[in-house]
């Protein structure tokens, strides 16, 4: 049995008898194939694929290419599987050829996958094992579209593509958890790809502030964490073609997503729970040794490499810019601890005030930089420098519950905020507006206690507040953001 049957060009013309409004599909079939013909050639590419991609997680990516290549304009899976590696190294590459070749490739997958005039009621096997790659063609083209181009008319093709992916999944969940889906020999790769796409998307629109969330429900958009997270699971653990991806997003959660958001809530032993299994199964895969020379080379290119997202500069693009310079003038200054600086730009200390132990340990680091800055020759960032440690260990203060230590702590980063550099002011100023947070909360536990209004305590607290309601350029704090805080 050839494998061009399974993605023959021929169209299929709607049945009269469907309405307008029902979902249409997307794979292109023979019509003279059997259907038990057609299950056997599906098993046969699944099985090519599985192989190709067990090669390129064992560090063979030319011979996975060349085992998928001779039927990408044939096979629906040989064309995303062949995609889906090109797309993995555009992401690691970051190379703007490669993208454009990734997203190329994306599309002339999807074309394989075209529609057909068939409504979901009427699918058999192979067309709903088509219907998947084709959302799956969409969302990942939707990535490489925000990756290729940063204008704000490729942001919304971007967002129409992962709608339209997003409804497709949500369709084929619903068919094959309804009686009308019939369960065929390769029905666990069908499943492991929905269970992908519905589970990439419930636990990503989840972690969307609840502002935002609330905008896209608006276009049909809903997202559940806990049954996002289980539908991944359920994909990872299965022998199926999309394993390794649900897998690599439950790592990329578990170890990174949660750090940067500040949640807390990421499982390092259920990310090592999952890996075990795939490190078995690919044992090749390991860092490449001996890379120690690169790190400086690459961070004296730091000031090139600035990104832009939708037109616009991330603010840590441009922060990592600003601290870079220091070391590219002709006497350097180096940072006093900046691994604490950057955990601060991502929302680490939001995670970490879960974990006594490492603020601690984060604490004893700062006070052996301030005794190192101290005893260190006067130099232009000095104050910067003071000002930085202040509020990292006004924050671990905060994170440990000592909250007098903490108001003292901004209170003198406050006090040196108007000797800083210009480019400390805005550090200063997000510095100011967590004081007065702080000073706020500390409101509220000095009520509760009753305290007088003799107290000592109360009184200096009073004082302090009045002090934090004035900006670092001697004008009153605005009233809204007051109240924003509150």
């Amino acid at each position: 049995m050839s494998a061009s049957c399974i993605a023959s060009q021929q169209p299929i013309s709607p049945s009269p008898s469907h309405d307008s409004h029902q979902y249409i599909s997307c794979v292109p079939l023979c019509t003279h194939l059997r259907c038990s013909s057609s299950e056997m050639t599906l098993k046969a590419c699944l099985d090519e694929c599985m192989e190709a991609l067990d090669l390129f997680l064992n560090n063979h990516f030319n011979e996975s290419l060349e085992r998928l290549r001779p039927r990408v304009h044939e096979s629906m899976y040989h064309a995303l599987i062949y995609a889906t590696v090109l797309e993995m190294q555009a992401m690691m590459t970051f190379q703007h050829d490669d993208i454009t070749n990734a997203g190329n490739t994306m599309k002339s997958a999807q074309e394989v996958c075209q529609r057909s005039g068939h409504s979901l009621m009427s699918l058999n096997n192979l067309q709903l094992h088509a219907e998947a790659c084709y959302a799956e063609c969409q969302l990942q083209r939707a990535a490489l579209t925000f990756l290729q181009d940063e204008s704000m008319v490729s942001f919304i093709k971007g967002g129409i593509k992962v709608r339209n992916s997003y409804m497709i999944y949500k369709e084929l969940h619903n068919f094959i958890k309804s009686h009308n889906c019939v369960k065929g020999p390769s029905h666990i790769h069908l499943e492991g790809g929905i269970s992908f796409g519905v589970g990439a998307f419930n636990l990503t629109l989840s972690l969307f502030p609840p502002r935002i969330l609330k905008m896209l429900e608006f276009a049909g958009f809903s997202g559940d964490k806990e049954y996002g997270l289980s539908l991944l699971c359920e994909g990872a653990t299965g022998m199926n073609l999309r394993s390794m991806l649900c897998a690599l997003l439950l790592l990329c959660y578990h170890t990174f997503l949660t750090f940067v958001l500040g949640t807390g809530e990421g499982d390092v032993s259920e990310a090592e729970r999952l890996l075990k299994p795939f490190r078995l199964r690919y044992p090749r895969v390991r860092m490449t040794p001996n890379w120690f020379h690169l790190p400086p080379f690459l961070f004296r290119k730091v000031p090139t490499l600035k990104q832009k997202i939708a037109g616009k500069s991330p603010p840590t693009e441009k922060f990592a810019i600003r601290k870079a310079r220091r070391y590219k003038v002709s006497n350097p200054v180096r940072l006093p601890v900046p691994v604490l600086e950057m955990m601060y730009m991502w929302n680490g200390f939001s995670m970490i005030s879960k974990q006594p132990e490492l603020t601690e340990g984060m604490m004893q680091t700062l006070v052996e930089a301030e005794r190192t800055l101290l005893e260190s020759p006067e130099n232009e960032y000095m104050m910067d420098d003071r000002c930085l440690i202040h509020m990292l260990k006004g924050l671990c203060f905060k994170n440990q519950g000592v909250l007098l230590a903490a108001e003292e702590c901004f209170n003198k980063l406050y006090k040196h905020s108007l000797l800083c550099r210009k480019s400390s002011l805005q550090l200063c100023s997000r510095s100011l507006s967590l004081s007065l947070s702080l000073s706020l909360s500390l409101s509220v536990s000095l009520s509760v206690r009753a305290v007088t209004p003799n107290d000592s305590v109360s009184c200096k607290f009073a004082s302090s507040v009045s002090h934090y309601t004035f900006s670092p350029h001697n004008q009153p704090f605005p009233q809204s953001k007051l109240s924003a805080v509150t």
